[in-house]
């Protein structure tokens, strides 16, 4: 049997590979006779499925699962072959990525798309939706390319990079809302809640720039009014997570700290603050030294070397909290499988915040990197990446402790690259919702 092969510079996930391979290997043996999961009708490939699944698809069975991921596999390298389309990193989706493709801004979970099948006893269905595809693909061809949008008016090729930016929530924030500001937005209903930010948009100091405000009008309000009116927003949260949890944080947020990656708070930031201000160092071994002599980071040394000074949970998220401190902002989200806004318990941060001092941590991260010097008998080099990581931790951790002190439910809540950086635009529309509307008399 040969493997499906690897379009060139575009990563495959291992585990998606690994279920395809798996899936051709069983239908082969099942069937007697090759099953090519890239080029066989489909019609075909789910007669040969049946067979080995034994009956009906289970969608809560992992081995009809673990099929699911191997026909994904091979649906995905169709795209990839007639489209050029790429895989790109994705927290969102079941496969821990999903399928992008260049001409124009499309996003699909091939996994996503074959449990829809296979649900329906239909895995034809994949013709269509790459019909539909093909189809959105030639229009952007001979019509305005959505890619321009990211280039200054000029049509350009999009990659997985520009797709994380758009779609993987790798970007983390700790926000604070107020539990009856919250209330007051998911029971509200979703004409009236479209008639406030409609409303606020209008009020915003400073104005929004005419292409923000169309942008926020397009993304909230006109899908407020898509919805069932007369219901209230918590009624459709389930349909809508993303606009719930996004007017919850425009109506309820009343603290919080800056965004960064999710992995500069679970490698940097809260290491730091489970570390403190420890008065000595341990000894490095031989493998640290080598590593500082070669150019490593002091601070990347001092968060991976020196003993925390609070206890921190052996697993968990971020490495800060226990999966029983992790819960609902409301029930709304209680049937919503991807959340991106969580509330969590601060508890074992808070003493720890209340002693944190910015000034302490940079002294502490100073005499460490002296004493490193002094084991490898190396001076440390100066470096601007290191010193501007180190400012920019602090100030995230000093964030987080004044919001900690603001009073609320302590929340984190997951954007994209994308969603960061509109995010001061953002802030603006929240003080006009949340601000009092001056009524004249």
């Amino acid at each position: 049997m040969t493997e499906p092969a690897e379009p060139q510079g575009l990563p495959v996930p291992q585990h998606v590979h690994n279920a395809q391979l798996q899936l051709s290997a069983a239908l082969e043996k099942a069937s007697g006779a090759p099953v090519d999961l890239t080029k066989a009708p489909w019609a075909d490939v789910e007669t040969a499925v049946i067979q080995l699944l034994g009956g009906r698809f289970d969608p809560n069975n992992p081995n009809h699962q673990g099929a699911a991921l191997g026909l994904a596999g091979g649906f995905a390298l169709r795209l990839i072959t007639e489209h050029q389309a790429f895989w790109f990193p994705n927290r969102d989706s079941p496969e821990g990525a999903s399928l992008g493709f260049p001409e124009a801004i499309i996003m699909l979970s091939p996994f996503g798309a074959v449990m829809d099948a296979l649900a329906q006893g239909k895995l034809t269905r994949l013709d269509d939706l790459a019909a539909d595809i093909r189809r959105s693909l030639g229009q952007v061809k001979f019509g305005t390319n959505p890619a321009q949008a990211l280039g200054g008016g000029q049509p350009q090729r999009l990659g997985p990079q520009e797709y994380q930016r758009l779609f993987d929530p790798g970007f983390l924030q700790f926000i604070v809302v107020d539990p009856a500001k919250t209330k007051q937005a998911l029971e509200a209903k979703t004409d009236a809640l479209a008639r406030d930010v409609r409303d606020a948009l209008g009020r915003t100091q400073p104005p929004l720039p005419p292409e923000a405000r169309q942008q926020f009008e397009g993304q909230i309000v006109t899908s407020l009014q898509r919805m069932e009116q007369g219901k209230s927003l918590a009624d459709q949260a389930e349909r809508a997570p993303r606009l719930a949890e996004l007017l919850t944080h425009l109506v309820a947020t009343v603290g919080g700290t800056g965004s960064a990656p999710e992995e500069f708070w679970h490698d940097v930031v809260l290491p730091l603050l489970f570390i403190g201000a420890p008065a000595s160092f341990p000894p490095l071994d031989d493998d640290e030294l080598e590593a500082f002599k070669q150019g490593a980071d002091p601070l990347a040394l001092f968060v991976d070397v020196v003993p925390h000074s609070h206890r921190a949970p052996d697993e968990g998220l971020l490495g800060a909290f226990e999966m029983s401190e992790i819960g609902l902002v409301h029930p709304a989200f209680q049937k919503v499988g991807a959340l991106r806004l969580i509330r969590i318990n601060p508890d074992r941060l808070k003493p720890m915040l209340e002693k944190y001092d910015p000034n302490a941590t940079m002294d502490a991260v100073q005499r460490f990197t002296e004493h490193v010097s002094k084991a490898a008998g190396k001076p440390a080099a100066e470096s601007p990446q290191g010193k501007e990581m180190l400012q920019a931790a602090l100030t995230l951790l000093a964030d987080l402790k004044r919001s900690v002190s603001v009073g609320g439910d302590v929340c984190l809540r997951r954007l994209t690259e994308a969603e960061a950086a509109s995010e001061q635009a953002l802030s603006i529309v929240r003080r006009a919702l949340q601000s009092p509307r001056i009524i004249l008399t």
